[in-house]
């Protein structure tokens, strides 16, 4: 892809993030309704909604011809469309639910089904993240990169719970608690465009989740691989962005991470 073409998807992502973002804002503390959808944590607001519009808006004005998969409206446009924006209006929906200030809107490109271009714009920090394949990544236009900690038991890491927690042993309880006991502590923001983002810019060393969806992640992808990180399948494979699964790092505690997410299954809390 030509990296000025690359370079116009990601200003026109760029807009698209931050009118959905101004949203965020207007409605901070003054939402209208709260559903669930189908799990009883996974919510949408009005504000979700109307993010989602601004989004749209954007992204229709400017490139009509291409293909869309947005959390609320799910698919639009040709399900074989070489180019498919994945965007999330609201990541971290209960959060903001809740008044709690972590929350961001994401805004990626998958071209042939590869993440190429990522927008994360957190309104509550002023923090625009952006990135495009060859063309390196910024927080607030200042190139990022990603932590030189080399070692699991010096890492800071991040994960989260999928939705249906409460329904399925394949949980991540297990995996949370044990590399609690093997780093200097795991984070849970109930943000997965957050987490990447702040592994990119080198705050966190690792992220792996469950049960997420290409919306929350194709951005951040993006972000966390153009400022020096890895990301991969929980056994280091390929990813592949429908799995609902993720492992990413600032790729020198990759392999031993993948290695902990496996031993993790025969761990006994407080065991040896």
């Amino acid at each position: 892809m030509n990296s000025d073409r690359l370079q116009q998807f990601l200003d026109i992502a760029t807009e698209a993030a931050m009118a959905g973002g101004v949203i965020l804002q207007e409605h901070w503390g003054k939402i209208n309704t709260v559903e669930e959808k189908g799990q009883s944590d996974d919510l949408v607001t009005d504000v979700d909604k109307l993010s989602e519009k601004e989004i749209l808006k954007v992204l229709g004005r400017h490139l009509p011809e291409h293909g869309i998969l947005a959390e609320e409206s799910g698919q639009i446009g040709e399900v074989d469309n070489p180019y498919l924006w994945a965007i999330d209006p609201v990541d971290g929906t209960t959060n903001y639910a809740h008044g709690y200030p972590v929350s961001c809107v994401s805004v990626g490109l998958l071209i042939e089904g590869v993440p190429q271009v990522g927008v994360v714009y957190n309104p509550f920090r002023n923090e625009l993240f952006r990135a495009a394949r060859g063309l390196g990544a910024t927080l607030n236009r200042r190139p990022i990169r990603v932590s030189s900690v080399d070692k699991l038991s010096k890492s800071l890491l991040v994960s989260g719970f999928a939705y249906d927690r409460r329904q399925t042993p394949d949980n991540n309880y297990r995996e949370f608690c044990y590399l609690t006991h093997l780093t200097q502590g795991v984070r849970r923001s109930g943000s997965a465009a957050l987490d990447l983002t702040d592994v990119a810019c080198g705050r966190l060393d690792g992220y792996w989740e469950r049960g997420i969806k290409p919306w929350d992640i194709t951005a951040g992808i993006v972000i966390l691989e153009e400022a020096g990180g890895k990301v991969s399948a929980y056994d280091e494979s390929p990813l592949e962005i429908e799995s609902g699964r993720i492992l990413a790092t600032n790729g020198l505690i990759h392999s031993s991470l993948s290695q902990s997410l496996k031993n993790a299954i025969n761990w006994t809390p407080w065991s040896d």
